[in-house]
């Protein structure tokens, strides 16, 4: 009797040995399979989860629009007075719905080239009026004018044109032609042939962005996503030394098994360079657990505070000195014309860019770019990327629309959000597929490990307790 129960009970200590030793086992085997499935579904070729995905998005992209309407442009004119300007918006379009086109497999090299096809739809229900709202903005062509041509003569030439077409230096525009382009009547005057349509993202519609090439992660996952070429090039030709190069992915995915310690660098053809973003919070996102990566004030900051930026100024005047910082002058990538780039209301910039400007606001959490990233696949679920639009305008003898001022503004236009979420379906899908087994996964293993321990624990102690009694 004695002798049946001390068995049961090393084979109960035994079988609980077992269990905890398959939890265990099933750990790093477990993490393994977890590891080759991951590296097969991410890898951009046909008959995988990433490459169906990153085909044509399954998250709805919007682009909302602030326009800064200004309330003061008579006395900006004639006395140099602050700016002073009200948000309006958003105005609201879905972007990127667009399949990729021209994709081209290169078994050779690992890559896969494409172009993606640019087109903009109004969202009446989630915009504060219709695309015909009118402002008072920056007159574009006039403003341009002093900086495209330097020549007191050409300059003289030119305000005959804008005196007889009756432009200032601010106009009204509606929110389309604002955005998507108009004729501007100064421009229709010139007698040489010159492009007379003048929008902030004009052209766009039935446009592409691209070509692109970048890694399927076939060879070598680590690479998955990252650009190799654009429109043919390492180099974009607009910035000197590191600056010009083209690095990391366009953001909408990254290569899996992401780390907070990562620093994840991506390109941006809106504002004409690569930038990067750092970790920032663990985030539940619709039940799938995400890194929020953000875009560092470094990333922005001036040649003094962030040395590796110092390729990013390439002018002394406006930048005095590169010591300015949280604005880049992107005029070499815009046909010349002098357009900077910022966050909203100059998020994370010089004081100075505000003080002739009256009516903005910055704030941290409605301006700051992030991207909510799936660390074991590395797709980007969520991102809002902010971003200000702003034209440089400088004092000129010779064109009387400009006259009067007394020194040089950066003037903001107009700021935009892009913005993304995985949708309620796709998220479902995510779960199922990816993080509910790999929880399934872990419980598993848990429970293993867990019962075979305490059964282990419990029956070695019974059978210590039941051979004392047996000794006494």
């Amino acid at each position: 009797m004695g002798c049946d129960r001390n068995c049961g009970l090393i084979a109960g200590a035994v079988i609980g040995a077992v269990l905890a030793v398959l939890g265990g086992i099933l750990m790093p085997v477990g993490d393994m399979l977890i590891e080759k499935t991951i590296k097969k579904e991410v890898v951009l070729e046909e008959g995988t989860i990433a490459f169906k995905n990153w085909v044509k998005t399954g998250t709805e992209v919007y682009r909302q629009f602030w326009i800064f309407d200004v309330q003061n442009p008579e006395e900006v004119r004639v006395n140099s007075s602050k700016i002073k300007v009200k948000q309006r918006g958003p105005y609201t379009y879905r972007v990127r719905y667009l399949a990729k086109e021209n994709i081209t497999q290169d078994p050779e090299t690992h890559t896969v080239s494409f172009s993606q096809p640019n087109g903009a739809i109004f969202e009446p229900s989630l915009s504060v009026g219709t695309e015909n709202d009118t402002f008072t903005i920056l007159n574009l062509a006039v403003a341009a004018a002093a900086h495209l041509y330097p020549s007191t003569l050409i300059q003289g030439l030119l305000n005959s044109y804008i005196k007889k077409s009756k432009s200032s230096m601010f106009q009204r525009r509606t929110v389309k032609e604002l955005l998507w382009g108009y004729t501007d009547p100064f421009l229709k005057l010139v007698p040489y042939p010159i492009a007379t349509t003048v929008g902030v993202f004009y052209p766009y519609n039935n446009t592409a962005d691209g070509v692109y090439k970048v890694f399927t992660g076939k060879d070598n996952i680590s690479k998955v996503a990252i650009i190799d070429t654009y429109k043919g090039k390492k180099n974009l030709s607009y910035w000197p030394s590191y600056c010009d190069m083209v690095n990391g992915t366009d953001a909408a995915s990254f290569p899996p098994f992401v780390e907070k310690t990562r620093v994840l660098q991506f390109f941006s053809a809106d504002i004409c360079r690569s930038i990067y973003a750092v970790f920032g919070a663990e985030i539940n996102l619709k039940g799938i657990p995400v890194y929020r990566f953000i875009v560092p004030s470094m990333a922005f900051a001036s040649p003094l505070q962030n040395p590796d930026n110092h390729c990013f100024c390439t002018e002394n005047v406006i930048s005095k000195n590169c010591t300015l910082y949280g604005v880049l002058d992107i005029s070499k990538c815009k046909e010349g014309k002098p357009v900077y780039i910022s966050l909203p209301h100059f998020l994370h910039g010089s004081p100075e860019l505000a003080i002739p400007i009256e009516g903005l606001n910055s704030n941290e959490e409605e301006h700051r770019t992030y991207l909510d990233v799936e660390p074991i696949t590395g797709f980007t679920l969520r991102f809002a990327k902010r971003l200000q639009v702003n034209m440089l305008v400088k004092p000129s003898k010779k064109i009387e629309a400009l006259n009067g001022l007394k020194h040089n503004y950066i003037v903001p236009i107009l700021w935009l959000n892009e913005t993304g979420t995985i949708g309620d379906e796709k998220a479902e899908m995510f779960r199922n597929q990816v993080t509910g087994k790999i929880n399934l996964l872990g419980l598993v293993e848990m429970i293993l490990l867990c019962v075979g321990v305490v059964m282990f624990v419990a029956f070695m102690i019974s059978y210590c307790a039941c051979r004392s009694k047996g000794v006494n």
